[in-house]
């Protein structure tokens, strides 16, 4: 049975180390095995935790052995994005200059999953500083392959996550989105991914020493896990969520809300802003769409999203302001080339004077309200997370024609990012040996309503990973699944 215990749902893995069929050491060592048979193909976990793996296990069963009572994840193993503290292991964010930065302790997020019996077996890869662009590749790592053909990216900047979670190499990821960290790579690795409420999950974001960032990174970024089905994005969506002294941004609200009345409304957009949608995203919405309505939920295509050019127009403004002043030293840090992407987004948008900056911050709740308004009449929208299949390689670094067609098209992940509001990608098939998929997104607070959804879209159209990654060499495609 070892052969295939990588292959079983978190879920799965975690019932059989509770009943004793099989033990947390054996459930580490097949993904440690799996680790070392397909890593060298994606490099997509960068620092490698075996032996700290291999103890955690081991306490693990010994504590059973003893009586004791194993956690919902008991001996699950997880990556834990580059950017993101794991005690004792550094927090190098890519960067070659911080390969000795040692976390002192985990982040609130690795120290839930922890205590819910999960073991972190690496670190993920990202692109350089998270800020390099979508592609993950990073300075101090190199590149992340896409499983599914490496002439395309996997996204990011969660892409070590998700091709971890889809090659069956870990059964949970843990990343975070900011405008489309976490549902960009999930939809072009075949997984799925939740990007919570802001303040729904307990988090901290500060990078170096004691101080917090600004506005927009104080609300803006959010963790949350990949996985490779929607039950198991639950599972660990109920052991992150809840408060934590260290995050005053979290909030104490109840994980489930209560039921809504009748056939819950879905807002269905394709082509948010009437920028493009491809073919191949344009159906799986549909197919997600149709999905929903056998579901029983009441789906109704509307013209568009609230604001959502004007929305995006004050993200940009309100982030470059922010940076700008720490531009100049970070640009540094972002190795040969590096810096494209951001410097793009620098010249084209002026940072804001005080007065303006003030008048955007208005305009952020003022769309904040507009977007609650629409979610009161339709409890869920489903649209793209990218309304293209997976792009080439540094697409947006290229040029500044590639950096807009990759900010148009994460556009609606970007807006709901800005709005602070949950949502669920959720893959629907596979078109031109490409994964596609689609997200859900719902009320703050909500996250189980888009978790319900989205399983009935997984339901109705299957799951499509672990897969064994497209040789680099010849592109041949192997073990692919589609249940």
């Amino acid at each position: 049975m070892q052969d295939a215990l990588w292959q079983m749902t978190a879920a799965a893995q975690a019932a059989a180390v509770r009943s004793g069929e099989v033990s947390a050491v054996e459930l580490v060592e097949s993904h440690l095995d799996r680790i070392a048979t397909v890593n060298p193909q994606v490099n997509a976990v960068t620092q490698l935790l075996a032996e700290r793996a291999r103890e955690a296990a081991a306490r693990t069963d010994r504590s059973r052995a003893a009586g004791g009572t194993p956690g919902s994840l008991a001996g699950v193993p997880f990556t834990v994005k580059e950017t993101t503290a794991i005690e004792g292991v550094p927090t190098t964010f890519g960067v070659e200059r911080f390969r000795d930065l040692v976390a002192s302790a985990d982040a609130p997020p690795v120290a839930r999953l922890r205590a819910a019996g999960a073991i972190p077996v690496g670190h993920a890869n990202v692109p350089t500083l998270i800020l390099a662009g979508m592609h993950t590749r990073s300075e101090l790592f190199g590149d992340t392959a896409n499983p599914w053909d490496p002439g395309r990216t996997p996204g990011g900047s969660s892409g070590g996550d998700a091709v971890a979670v889809a090659t069956g190499m870990a059964a949970l990821g843990l990343g975070n989105d900011s405008g489309g960290s976490i549902r960009v790579p999930a939809q072009f690795c075949g997984v799925a991914g939740l990007k919570p409420t802001t303040g729904r999950f307990p988090a901290d974001h500060r990078f170096l020493g004691p101080d917090d960032p600004g506005p927009a990174s104080q609300m803006l970024v959010t963790d949350g896990p990949l996985a490779r089905s929607v039950a198991d994005l639950r599972l660990a969506y109920e052991v992150l969520a809840g408060t934590d002294p260290r995050d005053p941004r979290s909030v104490p609200v109840p994980a489930y809300g209560d039921p809504l009345p009748g056939p819950v409304k879905v807002a269905v957009v394709a082509d948010p802003g009437g920028h493009g949608v491809h073919p191949a995203v344009l159906s799986a919405v549909q197919a997600a769409a149709e999905a929903l309505r056998e579901a029983g939920y009441d789906v109704r295509e509307v013209a568009d999203v609230p604001r959502l050019d004007e929305a995006l127009d004050a993200y940009g403004r309100i982030t470059v302001t922010e940076f700008a002043p720490a531009w100049p030293a970070v640009r540094t840090l972002l190795g040969a080339g590096g810096d494209r992407y951001i410097g793009m987004a620098m010249e084209r948008t002026p940072p804001a004077s005080a007065e303006e900056f003030m008048k955007l911050m208005g305009t952020w709740l003022n769309v904040r309200r507009s977007w609650a308004e629409f979610l009161d009449e339709y409890p869920l929208l489903l649209g793209p997370s990218f309304t293209e299949p997976p792009v080439e390689p540094g697409l947006e670094s290229r040029d500044r024609a590639g950096r807009d067609r990759v900010a148009s098209g994460m556009r609606l992940c970007t807006v709901t990012s800005f709005v602070g509001v949950p949502a669920v990608a959720v893959p629907t098939g596979v078109v031109d040996g490409l994964p596609c998929g689609v997200q859900v997104v719902g009320r703050a607070f909500r996250e189980d309503l888009c978790l319900d959804a989205a399983q009935a879209v997984e339901d109705r159209l299957g799951v499509l990973t672990p897969i064994d990654p497209v040789r680099v060499h010849g592109l041949a495609r192997t073990g692919r699944r589609s249940r």
